[in-house]
């Protein structure tokens, strides 16, 4: 049986929050990491734009190796273009969306916060969930641009304030009765888990759509009991990287090596 390999895409490093729990549950797959950094963050792109590229990019991976299934690991790109992509792929693709229907499991005060991106937070995919899900909480949004770059930042090896991540949840922190369980509507955001937990003085619920995509991508799949070698995942971006980015991108190198590719070069 020959080895399954799998596409996992986002707009940069938060995809590896995704790869992480599906490598986990199916370690026999070979991965490819693409991230595009050229048109980062996606949060601020034209929906029509944005449709395109992921067009562009993945029709052109996909005409370049083997790849049996595309996670693609972005919230904004998932909620924008996830049905034009169907359409186009033969192959499977699985999307995130904001895990709004288990975050209604957890809360005790029915107070659930929304964390993603503005084009996430605006969309109409959003409203439909809460609308179909959580109809009967209290849902707070906020959707934050600065978090996603915050998130970059500490896969590029910066030290990261946590006043920086006060100030983004800034809204929900004065408030009598805040959140007791939040939505990590972005990849990003679940690489900020800690400092995100650690603006609440109450215990806080985290919940990503991580551990649910695991599991699609093994429904769609299958099995796969083939032994791969360790550290036998590429991943590649799309922007190549300044002279003056040279530690940053040292750091970033020795992120993806410790989450288990070989190699991260430029795409072209």
């Amino acid at each position: 049986m020959s080895v399954k390999q799998v596409l996992i895409f986002d707009s940069g490093v938060g995809g590896l929050s995704v790869f992480e729990q599906v490598r986990k549950q199916s370690p026999s797959i070979k991965y490819f990491y693409l991230f595009d950094n050229a048109y980062f963050p996606y949060g601020e792109l034209e929906p029509d734009f944005l449709i395109g590229r992921l067009m562009y990019l993945l029709s052109s991976f996909v005409d370049k190796h083997q790849i049996d299934l595309i996670v693609i690991a972005c919230n904004t790109a998932s909620t924008v273009a996830l049905k034009s992509l169907r359409e186009h792929f033969s192959i499977p693709i699985v999307g995130v969306v904001p895990a709004i229907k288990p975050a209604t499991f957890l809360t005790k005060n029915g107070v659930i916060g929304l964390l993603a991106t503005p084009a996430t937070i605006h969309g109409s995919y959003a409203a439909r969930l809460i609308d179909e899900f959580a109809a009967d909480k209290q849902v707070l949004k906020i959707g934050s641009t600065e978090l996603v770059k915050l998130a970059e930042l500490k896969l590029h090896g910066k030290l990261i304030a946590q006043a920086d991540i006060e100030a983004a949840l800034a809204a929900w922190l004065v408030l009598e009765k805040m959140p007791d369980t939040v939505v990590l509507g972005c990849t990003h955001f679940p690489l900020l888990k800690a400092e995100i937990a650690g603006c609440f003085k109450h215990k806080i619920n985290l919940v990503d759509s991580g551990s649910a995509i695991a599991q699609r991508v093994t429904q769609l799949l299958g099995k796969n009991d083939t032994a791969i070698k360790e550290n036998n995942h590429q991943a590649y971006f799309t922007k190549a990287y300044r002279f003056d980015e040279a530690a940053h991108f040292s750091a970033l190198q020795r992120s993806f090596l410790a989450y288990g590719f070989n190699s991260l070069a430029l795409y072209i």
